[in-house]
Parts: structure tokens; C-alpha cells; sequence
């Protein structure tokens, strides 16, 4: 389709001219001109390296019950350990300060892994959202562009039955004159 196309598509469904437009909404409306679809699976366009797959899974099985319920056992058998089996020859006794030390370092070094988990993921929907603002912004051109035609439609349906009634009140008009005479 020529470019004046993509002009024309421009100004009347985005109220933008098209040197105006954002590549993305160019995108779009060469997509409404040529009918090709813009649905895809944003997650898809992300390439996982080896670390970040790494980070997604330490993210979902520390913010599981597996892993709450896996580590509450952990404490409370360290804790029977040392504090009732072992009593006063425990290598950690009673205030657990080398347990507190360990979930510390787990804490400091879970944290930071849970956390670039979370950025990937913020950066997944970032991509869903503006995949779901290109899918939604198509449709919305592709509603306009039906209303048009059904207006169209309706006007040339009402023109051809003005046109009729008129033929009518022709014929009726010429048959009055016809009884009159």
C-alpha cells in the first residue's frame, strides 16, 4: 500500500500525522493496512542465560511452601541437635549463634538472586503490556474501520430507500393526476 495510506490511517483513527507516530503505532497500522496479525507470545522474545534461569528457580522454591516447611524443619532439628541431644557438648549451644549466622548468609545471598528474578519479570510484563497495548490498539483501528463500513452500508441502504419513496411518491403523484384529469 502507498505511504499516503499509512498517512491517511494516521490522521483519521489516531488524530497523528504520520511523521508523528511512534514506530510502534506505525507498526500497527501497516499491520491493519496489509492485514497480517500482530498477536504473538511476548515472553518468547526473552533469551534466559543460564544464570537467570538459575535465579528463576531459587525465586520459586524460596517463595514456596516446600521450602518454608524444608527450612522450618532444618531449624527445629538444629535446634533439638544442639540443644537437647547434644546439651553441653553442642558445637552451636543455645542461642544458635552459628544458625544465625548461616541464615544470615542465606538471606544475603537469596536476596539479591530473588530480587534479579523479579527484574526479569518485571521486564516480561513490561513486554506483555505493550504487546497487549499493540494487539488492543489494532483492534480498536480494526472497530473503527467496521463502524465505518456498517455506517457506510447504512447510508447507501438509506439513499437507495430514499430513492424508492421517491419513485413511489412520483408514481402515486403522476396516478393522482391521472384520476383528476
Amino acid at each position: 500500500m502507498p505511504k499516503t495510506d499509512l498517512s491517511a490511517l494516521a490522521a483519521k483513527w489516531l488524530k497523528s500525522g504520520d511523521n508523528e507516530l511512534p514506530a510502534r503505532e506505525r507498526a500497527i497500522l501497516d499491520a491493519v493496512l496489509h492485514r497480517k496479525p500482530v498477536a504473538r507470545v511476548p515472553a518468547e522474545d526473552l533469551s534466559r542465560t543460564f544464570g537467570e534461569r538459575l535465579s528463576d528457580q531459587v525465586a520459586a522454591f524460596g517463595g514456596s511452601w516446600t521450602f518454608i516447611m524444608l527450612f522450618s524443619g532444618f531449624i527445629v532439628v538444629w535446634a533439638i541437635v544442639n540443644a537437647v541431644l547434644l546439651g553441653t557438648g553442642a558445637f552451636d549451644p543455645y542461642p544458635f549463634i552459628f544458625l544465625n549466622l548461616l541464615l544470615s548468609m542465606i538471606a544475603a545471598v537469596q536476596a539479591p538472586i530473588i530480587m534479579m528474578s523479579q527484574n526479569r519479570q518485571a521486564i516480561k510484563d513490561r513486554l506483555t503490556a505493550e504487546h497487549d497495548y499493540e494487539v488492543n490498539l489494532k483492534a480498536e483501528i480494526e472497530i473503527m474501520g467496521l463502524h465505518e463500513k456498517f455506517d457506510q452500508l447504512r447510508t447507501e441502504q438509506m439513499t437507495e430507500l430514499l430513492r424508492y419513496q421517491q419513485q413511489q411518491l412520483d408514481i402515486l403523484t403522476a396516478l393522482l393526476k391521472r384520476k383528476s384529469d
